[in-house]
């Protein structure tokens, strides 16, 4: 059974920096791609940041690229998002994300508010 919990986020002021994690289970992260998405609201959930299972292949949202690190910890089943310079435009609640045999996975999603 595949599962994703995501944690740390929280409310900083604009400027700061947070780590967000998500601890899986049930997939190999040397085997899957993985992805964070987020949603403000009112809006739709957009892309932020997807990592291959080599590490070779990441991409990034035109709106993060420079501020915004994904990395993974294969031993510990975790995927990480660094997030720098927050801006107050990236307030919105973040998810861990993963296809797995067709299937989109998605986990409960952690809260990011940024004040200004």
């Amino acid at each position: 059974q595949v599962r994703l919990v995501e944690s740390g986020g929280g409310s900083v002021q604009a400027g700061d920096s947070l780590r967000l994690s998500c601890v899986t289970s049930g997939i190999s992260l040397s085997t899957t791609y993985m992805a964070w998405f987020r949603q403000a609201p009112g809006k739709e959930r957009e892309f932020v940041a997807a990592i291959s299972p080599s590490d070779v292949y990441i991409d990034y949202a035109a709106s993060v690229k420079d501020r915004f690190t994904i990395s993974k910890n294969n031993g510990k089943n975790t995927v990480y998002l660094q997030m720098n310079s927050l801006k107050p435009e990236d307030t919105a609640v973040y998810y861990c994300n993963v296809r797995f045999l067709g299937v989109d996975y998605w986990g409960q999603g952690t809260q990011v508010t940024v004040s200004a």
